[in-house]
């Protein structure tokens, strides 16, 4: 579904739209109001504590003619209260913050203002570091502003009346010092995995640790979402990592996991190259099932690869990072972005066609082909050719797998979408298949099919099965406290709305 907007204006003399006077006039006027109902939120990072304060420009002005009076000699400046010209735009408001932004930057620079009563109260540091009165990420509550039609909101600013939404779900007694943050065991593009213990609880969990700027800077935010929740819908089925708390802070994002330590099945592979097809047999049936069990909830996971399907402590399969998912995809649903891992991208998203949840059969194919042969079916260190061989070329199969094995291998990656095993019926042809004919589905969903492989780990904080080169890395101080003294004014920090999440149980303590 898409939408349009219409602009309403008149041709000048070279073809091109210009508003009418009328139209200049309203648009002024409405986004003088706007300059002057916008709060802009200030974080400030002291003492160890996080918090937010909103304050108005007439606000700051008024700080900045009382400092003038005390210090005469001042040469901190703020942005001009008028401005000329008809540029009234979300671009004048990020200039005005900006301008903001470098006033409490000067502000913190220098060890007299700071210490300035008027600033202090300004920014709330007497409150919350002199008096040591509030929690870690505590937010401020903004005055009160007046109501202003909807449509003057834009993604700059927005209308604060209390304090930040956050949603049903935010709670705020989950917070990092809850954590004693033990070892790194993992890495990704937005930030870190690291083992973690509950100081309260005891338990021990794998805390996905976000940076919020660099999610914007990639503007993956709604994939972030899309993840948390897909985690909180895999608490239901026995092969999909659960999610046990998430939270945030001014500039990170938490997911509280299950800690699998079992090894990654990539890491298992690196070191016995390829799997027996018993074993490979095993693995593939705990997948069509975390398959099936997404697909009915609408959810494409598009991004099957050996280093996303994990181990447990008794060897099952489990399915983690969510970051890829597509919600709301049901049947011949169809969506058309392209993202994924370069070996197991099926042919339709190389083509840029608009693809359905058969990509996840076609994912589920080249793993399998991968755990039986011991590398993707068409794989190329050069990336250009390994797309030109998915696209084209056919598929080659040796003879040390089964008749069955072979077939199934040639059905999942069937480069017609439409006529590729799972296209149609979805999970229910993928089990039907003669490859998986020993299998009793029943017991395999209930776990008591014992696993091929078992990891032989030696309790919970056993860590063989993980990278040693994450292992090495020193757990980063940030992920459990904010440090130093700083402070930046921000848009309102609305972007990770609801994400945050906690059980029941937890929350009755």
């Amino acid at each position: 579904m898409s939408s349009s907007s219409t602009i309403n204006g008149t041709n000048n003399q070279n073809g091109s739209i210009s508003p009418t006077s009328a139209s200049v006039t309203n648009f002024e006027t409405r986004e003088k109001k706007r300059l002057k109902y916008t709060v802009y939120k200030v974080l400030v990072t002291a003492g160890g504590k996080t918090w937010f304060v909103f304050r108005r420009y007439n606000e700051f002005c008024k700080l900045h003619e009382n400092l003038k009076k005390d210090f005469p000699g001042l040469q901190i400046k703020l942005p001009g209260k008028k401005f000329f010209g008809n540029n009234f735009s979300s671009d004048l408001i990020s200039k005005r913050r900006q301008g903001l932004d470098d006033f409490v930057q000067k502000l913190f620079s220098d060890q007299l203002l700071i210490n300035n009563p008027e600033v202090r109260e300004f920014l709330n540091l007497s409150r919350n570091v002199d008096n040591n009165e509030v929690e870690d990420d505590q937010l401020d509550e903004a005055p009160d502003t007046p109501t202003t039609p909807e449509s003057s909101v834009s993604p700059d600013f927005e209308k604060i009346d209390k304090k930040v939404d956050l949603g049903p779900t935010e709670k705020n007694n989950v917070k990092p010092s809850d954590f004693e943050f033990l070892k790194v065991i993992g890495k990704g593009s937005f930030g870190t995995v690291l083992l973690a213990k509950h100081k309260t609880e005891g338990n021990v969990y794998a805390v996905k640790v976000l940076q919020k700027k660099i999610i914007l800077k990639k503007n993956e935010k709604n994939h972030i979402m899309s993840e948390r929740n897909v985690l909180l819908k895999n608490l239901e089925h026995p092969f999909l990592v659960g999610l046990k708390y998430s939270f945030q802070t001014a500039d990170k994002l938490y997911f509280v996991l299950d800690y699998i330590n079992g090894g990654e099945v990539f890491f298992h592979l690196q070191r016995e190259r390829y799997f027996p097809e018993l074993r490979a047999r095993f693995y593939a049936a705990e997948i069509v099932s975390a398959f099936g069990y997404l697909h009915s909830n609408g959810i494409v996971y598009r991004d099957l690869k050996p280093e996303n399907i994990l181990l447990d402590s008794q060897g099952h399969v489990v399915l983690t990072d969510f970051g890829l998912c597509k919600e709301g995809l049901r049947g011949k649903d169809t969506t058309s972005t392209f993202c994924g891992t370069p070996e197991y991208l099926a042919p339709e998203v190389l083509r840029k066609e608009a693809y359905d949840r058969s990509v996840d059969w076609w994912c589920l194919g080249a793993v399998l082909y991968e755990m039986m042969y011991g590398l993707p079916p068409f794989y190329s260190r050069n990336t250009s050719e390994m797309y030109d061989n998915i696209l084209h070329k056919p598929l080659r199969l040796r003879t040390n797998i089964s008749v069955e094995a072979r077939n199934i291998l040639e059905a999942l990656l069937q480069k017609n979408k439409e006529k590729r095993l799972g296209s149609k019926n979805d999970a229910e042809d993928v089990k039907n298949h003669e490859f998986f004919k020993t299998v009793n589905w029943i017991q395999l969903e209930a776990r008591q099919i014992p696993p091929p492989y078992n990891p032989n780990v030696n309790g919970e904080l056993d860590l063989k099965n993980i990278d040693p080169d994450f292992i090495k890395e020193p757990v980063p101080a940030s992920v459990s406290k904010s440090q130093g003294m700083s402070a930046s004014v921000q848009d309102v920090d609305t972007v990770f709305q609801g994400f945050s999440y906690a059980p029941p149980l937890y929350l009755e303590n």
